[in-house]
């Protein structure tokens, strides 16, 4: 039997939604007053909006936010465009936004970009909504598309990926001091032989990442490290790890430009190559995802916090629809290099932080 839809019910015979005006002549009120009772921050009397959410209970009436958008100039609606959902440190930063701006009484519409490719097809597509901001999580942003938001006031951030534009906004976090770090971590665990697994060369994120390690290594007189590309995917992050171990002189030490990359090297490497990992070969990812803590992989990562990334960046939004300046630009928020059991400890520098091990550099190792 074909299940019926909403359309194939007779348009007389549709349940008709309640209106705002139906709602104030039931409390005995004006319609302004109904509007203001639903409009989060708006003055009204207890009085007045105990009897409007009385009548609009008793009505089953559900406010049209559309309707109160056009009203208002309003939707308490932001836009976040993120590459998908595959790796675990997107739908994390995802959820914690979501979280953050209901707390604060906004939705969130998701757009997903095509992994890999421009923002921009999808971003035209944005500006057809009626939205009060943009957050592109690891996303591209253009020039132009840029101009084009700035144009019709839509204020927007970019979070783990900045760009060249000084007119936008970014919050990432301290990727180049944190690649640093590890590997200055590395080099005091006595490898002798690096390789360095990029994510997009697109991604100002992957290149802050390979920048800060290949200093840190030639700043210690090391040769460069090989690289290879996991283009922040399972698949092509195990190939990559198949071409390295595979090779006539095997790297001891793999610093993977994020968690989901380094997750699918560690698999490889024991169950193809039988590979000791954490002794024989050192393997280190970045993010500091859920999943890295758990007891198959025990990854050890260069954390980025979550929270206070969201923070900054519904701070820089919250500024500019208020119309407080805010200056453009990076926001750098630091984080720890988290130490587990996927790469070989130093003699010194290990610490407790927050029940977790973290490792600094001594005085003398200084990254910068």
């Amino acid at each position: 039997m074909k299940q019926l839809s909403i359309d194939d019910i007779p348009e007389k015979k549709r349940p008709r939604p309640v209106t705002a005006h139906e709602v104030a002549r039931f409390a005995g009120v004006s319609q302004s007053a109904v509007s203001r009772v639903f409009t989060p921050g708006a003055s009204v009397s207890d009085r007045t909006r105990a009897k409007v959410v009385a009548a609009a209970t008793a009505l089953g009436y559900r406010p049209n936010l559309i309707a109160s958008s056009l009203i208002t100039g309003k939707s308490r609606i932001v836009g976040v465009v993120v590459p998908g959902l595959n790796n675990p440190f997107y739908a994390a930063l995802v959820d914690a936004l979501s979280a953050a701006l209901s707390l604060r009484d906004y939705r969130v519409m998701l757009f997903t970009a095509r992994h890999g490719t421009s923002a921009d097809p999808i971003l035209e597509e944005i500006l057809r909504y009626r939205l009060d901001a943009l957050v592109l999580v690891s996303a591209q942003l253009s020039s132009r598309l840029a101009d084009e938001c700035a144009e019709v006031g839509l204020p927007v951030v970019m979070v783990n990926r900045k760009t060249d534009s000084e007119s936008v906004s970014s919050v990432t976090g301290d990727n180049r001091a944190g690649a640093a770090c590890i590997g200055a971590f590395l080099l005091a665990g006595s490898h002798h032989s690096f390789a360095f697994m990029a994510g997009l060369d697109s991604s100002s994120t992957s290149r802050d990442r390979e920048a800060g390690f290949c200093e840190r290594l030639y700043q210690a007189g090391v040769a460069p490290p090989l690289k290879v590309h996991g283009s922040y995917t399972v698949e092509a992050a195990a190939r990559a790890t198949r071409a390295l171990l595979k090779a006539d002189t095997r790297p001891d030490a793999i610093f993977c430009a994020n968690d989901q990359m380094a997750m699918a090297a560690i698999d490889v490497a024991r169950s193809e190559f039988g590979v000791d990992v954490g002794r024989a070969l050192s393997i280190v990812g970045f993010d500091d995802t859920q999943l890295a803590a758990s007891p198959a992989y025990r990854l050890t990562t260069f954390s980025q916090p979550l929270d206070e990334m969201v923070d900054s960046a519904l701070a820089i939004l919250i500024d500019a629809r208020s119309g407080r300046d805010s200056s453009a630009g990076p926001r750098i928020v630091s984080g720890h290099l988290v130490v587990r059991d996927s790469a070989r400890l130093p003699p010194n520098g290990l610490k407790q932080v927050g029940g977790r091990t973290v490792w600094m550099p001594p005085a003398k190792q200084s990254i910068n």
